[in-house]
């Protein structure tokens, strides 16, 4: 009798707990994307620093089907802010995203268009139609690609940006944004809101 009553005390505790526990993650998560006034200016928990990457000539495929060459779309002159995610994530990926939706949305009312791309740490279920269903969750507009690409050739890229991820369950907020002045590229490595990675970029280009 007393191992039932546990089991049935146990169970009625889980009940209860994941519900507390999606809310309590939603919290985390709008907290996340919540302006930076509303937060002090010492409170920042990332870490930024200059580097300069050697990209591999690669050829990746967007979400259209397109193929292109990786090298050649990073290389431009323009501003371009590059992350790594895969589409079925739930954890880190929600927060980088909501990021570049932001300044999609910000920048759209003074005529930029920044260059953002997403290239996956799970090539061998980010098919195309997942990667397009993914960025119509978050109503990306044309300016946002998403690839994917053969293993080899998505953890040469990973290793080339020191972002290699060997198990996307182990993956970690980074975020890179390449200025087309001198081609360096500013690491942004952590957690941050989206206002904070739009701060980054103006600083980055001057707009």
């Amino acid at each position: 009798m007393h191992n039932n009553a546990t089991k049935t005390n146990h169970r009625y505790q889980m009940k209860f707990m994941f519900p507390l526990f999606g809310s309590f993650l939603l919290i985390v998560l709008m907290a996340l994307v919540l302006p930076v006034g509303s937060a002090h200016a010492d409170s920042k928990k990332y870490k930024r620093t200059v580097e300069r990457y050697n990209i591999p000539d690669v050829t990746l495929i967007n979400q259209d089907g397109k193929r292109v060459r990786l090298a050649s779309l990073l290389n431009s002159d323009q501003p371009v802010i590059v992350d790594f995610i895969y589409g079925t994530c739930t954890t880190i990926c929600p927060v980088l995203s909501a990021g570049f939706v932001n300044i999609q949305n910000r920048l759209a009312a003074s005529g930029q268009k920044p260059r953002l791309i997403s290239i996956t740490i799970d090539p061998e279920n980010d098919s195309p139609k997942v990667m397009k269903d993914y960025l119509k969750r978050y109503r990306a507009k044309p300016g946002w690609d998403f690839f994917t690409g053969s293993r080899a050739d998505i953890d040469a890229v990973m290793k080339s940006f020191n972002a290699y991820i060997p198990d996307k369950m182990f993956h970690y907020p980074l975020n890179l944004i390449r200025s087309p002045k001198d081609g360096l590229w500013v690491r942004l490595f952590g957690i941050m809101s989206s206002s904070e990675l739009l701060e980054e970029y103006r600083r980055v280009t001057g707009k």
